[in-house]
């Protein structure tokens, strides 16, 4: 474990959507419960914090996972991932991307943004990023295509900058747009999906390489359990969550192999088109 002044504490580091926090506060919570010391939760500035002991728990984007678990030795070890409620996702440990533009804009699918201008959230998320240059190379389309193509920060901030007009469009991971259509119908008005791209095995929480198996395994433990937990449902109904799976380091090959046909297509940068 980590240590401060104030004596054990461990770190609950979310690098996702802030749209999120109540659960990922409660989750520090359940830890710190389950553990009997406090877990703090921070937001992450750096993937490094895994290694350099600032971070012992968290949330990271499927992307980045891969980039850390196939470190030598690996920096995080998978955990558990939620299983999101609805029928697109089948019970299965998985998200989309949502295509989305005005809901008075003239465009109606993919092929008609050629041209037309983008925003994404950040280059290490899986999806707004890769998945977008992914599916782009799948349907034969290669740099270029894309207008003018921004750099929103983070999921939130996209999705306003299609509301307003300020892009045509985005790809948003579909977990976050549907806590915004719910939370701002006002929004979720002026929004419209023309396309989505995926599934792809949604983010996972993880655990530092560098703990001790039997705390890894108690909190992969307390994270399935939750499903079945009459009090953690107002929580994870917040985030349109049906429970957590424990899961492993192959579910994430989906990514590899997306990362894979970009490289392959030399196309791994949407701002660039390089």
């Amino acid at each position: 474990m980590t240590a401060d002044r104030s004596g054990a504490r461990l770190r609950f580091a979310t690098f996702l959507a802030p749209n999120m926090l109540p659960v990922y506060r409660f989750l520090a919570d359940q830890i710190a419960h389950r553990l009997g010391f406090p877990v703090q939760l921070v937001v992450g500035s750096s993937f490094d914090q895994f290694d350099q002991g600032e971070a012992d728990f968290g949330v990271i984007c499927g992307l980045p996972y891969v980039w850390l678990a196939d470190r030598r030795p690996p920096s995080v070890a998978p955990l558990a991932a939620p299983v999101l409620a609805g029928d697109r996702y089948a019970g299965r440990p998985i998200y989309y991307s949502d295509v989305i533009v005005r809901h008075d804009s003239p465009i109606s699918c993919l092929e008609e943004l050629e041209g037309q201008s983008w925003a994404y959230n950040e280059p290490t998320s899986h999806s707004g990023h890769t998945i977008t240059l992914y599916s782009l190379v799948q349907r034969g389309v290669r740099p270029g295509f894309l207008g003018r193509v921004v750099e929103a920060g983070f999921h939130q901030r996209a999705i306003r900058l299609v509301a307003t007009g300020a892009v045509d469009a985005a790809a948003i991971d579909s977990q976050v747009l549907a806590i915004e259509r719910r939370d701002h119908p006002q929004l979720a008005a002026r929004l419209r999906i023309i396309d989505t791209f995926g599934p792809s095995t949604i983010q996972p929480v993880v655990a530092a390489s560098r703990l001790p198996e039997p705390l890894k395994d108690g909190v992969r433990e307390l994270l399935v359990g939750l499903g079945d937990d009459a009090s953690a449902r107002p929580v994870l109904d917040h985030g349109f969550i049906q429970g957590f799976t424990a899961i492993d380091d192959a579910a994430y090959d989906d990514i590899r192999a997306m990362l894979a046909v970009i490289q392959a297509a030399g196309w791994t940068d949407l701002a660039t088109g390089l």
